[in-house]
């Protein structure tokens, strides 16, 4: 889905701006002279004739907000307006793709085309001056260009896409509210006693997207399934009994994500105290974001956090070093604390020390954490942390001193609700942070 803010042209041309100067910088290591970034194919269901939900290349969506066009091509020459070679194909099976218009046609050459094999006169006639950026399951799609995503530019690439233009930020601030309309409605829908699948169909109408154009597949878990970090199912019918509800959903604009959770008690006062203690542990969290920290220091003190917690709601017992060191902290929240966001909800680039590929690695016995590098101004990312009961790990500790360290009394009182996560999206600041959520929510 493609989302015309006109309000968002403003920004626009300077965001152009700095993605060419990322795409010379890319060019010039490469040795090459043009960038043909491709939109992407859609891909047949196997043994069938029709096609996979089409997502196009994230390279592609950062030009511009065409999220759902297939078969386009973007060249790049350094020096040069850039063209777009639009696919708008003559069909009456599907709605072609509308003619272009909007605050961002004025910055490229638009050169519409109706047919995939009339790409080919547009582009370079040196084809072994040109890198191809995406993905090119079909030869034919690459028209000649034998070097499709090299390492050195795309490091490049990978790398510069960390930090947001201001175009991006805004893309981002709208996707956060566009996104709490959702969560309210889904709220609602659970205090009405609605099943998964009927607040998942109120969260889909208030924002105004179909399934496939969420960024995600929503996380919609009543009771116990909020201990699943990813259940992906929507429960035709309500429980009997309703107890509590976690939502990790988000909503997209022009292509850019927001990627939210929130956790609710139905009526359960001790519950609602417990997250109401996960929600103030969050946001002393995010007090911690700013330019300059190291997000492994980062996700390091929430495992202290959450021993904390885990020992003041009665959890467990035990300083947080040991809690730390025998696994409990990583039974109860076995997680990451958050990740790059952007085009892609888990946004590429988390892991890169440097623009040359080299990597930073996770810390020892934390697995799952999918951003380890030093945070810099206009970073966006998430600030997730959680508790849940997930009798999996605990029964991994059972013959271990981290057994003796759980209450298994409040244990079993906490199966119940599941567990409770809170998640912000937040940008990076020289010393502090914008919370797109919190702001969001706050005037919705």
């Amino acid at each position: 889905m493609s989302t015309d803010y006109e309000e968002l042209g403003e920004h626009y041309a300077a965001h152009v701006e700095t993605v060419k100067g990322r795409h010379n910088h890319a060019l010039e290591k490469a040795g090459a002279s043009h960038a043909i970034i491709f939109s992407g194919a859609p891909r047949l269901v196997f043994l069938d004739d029709s096609h996979y939900p089409f997502k196009a290349n994230p390279h592609f969506v950062g030009w511009l907000p065409l999220a759902s066009t297939p078969f386009c091509y973007l060249i790049y020459s350094p020096d040069e307006l850039p063209i777009l070679v639009y696919y708008q194909e003559k069909d009456y099976w599907h709605t072609p793709p509308a003619d272009p218009q909007g605050y961002w046609t004025d910055h490229f050459d638009v050169r519409v085309v109706h047919s995939v094999d009339d790409v080919a006169k547009h582009l370079p006639e040196a084809r072994d001056k040109c890198i191809l950026i995406g993905e090119v399951d079909d030869n034919e799609h690459a028209f000649g260009i034998e070097r499709i995503n090299p390492a050195s530019a795309i490091n490049i690439l990978h790398y510069g896409r960390g930090v947001k233009s201001a175009y991006e930020l805004a893309c981002m601030r709208a996707a956060s509210h566009r996104g709490v309309k959702g969560h309210r409605a889904a709220e609602e829908a659970f205090r009405e006693g609605g099943s998964e699948y009927e607040i998942h169909l109120a969260y889909c109408r208030a924002v105004e997207h179909t399934e496939n154009e969420l960024p995600y597949g929503n996380i919609i878990a009543l009771n116990e399934h909020g201990a699943i970090m990813h259940y992906q199912h929507q429960a035709r019918k309500a429980p009997a009994e309703v107890r509590s509800f976690l939502i990790d959903a988000g909503a997209q604009v022009n292509g850019y994500a927001s990627d939210i959770t929130r956790t609710y008690s139905f009526s359960d006062s001790k519950f609602q105290e417990f997250v109401d203690r996960m929600d103030a542990l969050q946001l002393e969290l995010v007090g911690e974001v700013k330019a300059g920290v190291d997000f492994r220091d980062l996700h390091l003190l929430t495992h202290r956090k959450v021993a904390d917690l885990l020992v003041a709601i009665g959890l467990a017992s035990g300083s947080a070093d040991a809690l730390i060191e025998n696994d409990v902290t990583a039974a109860f929240f076995p997680t990451g604390l958050g990740h790059l966001l952007g085009i892609q909800v888990h946004d590429v680039g988390g892991f890169m020390e440097d623009e040359d590929g080299n990597t930073i690695d996770r810390p020892s016995g934390h697995p799952w954490l999918r951003l380890t590098r030093v945070l810099e101004v206009d970073m966006v990312l998430t600030i997730e942390p959680g508790t849940y009961v997930i009798d999996m790990l605990l029964e991994n500790l059972e013959g271990t001193p981290g057994a003796a360290m759980v209450n298994k009394d409040n244990v079993d009182w906490l199966r119940p609700f599941g567990g409770a996560r809170v998640e912000d999206n937040v940008r990076v600041l020289a010393g502090g942070c914008e919370n797109f959520t919190r702001t969001a929510f706050a005037s919705s």
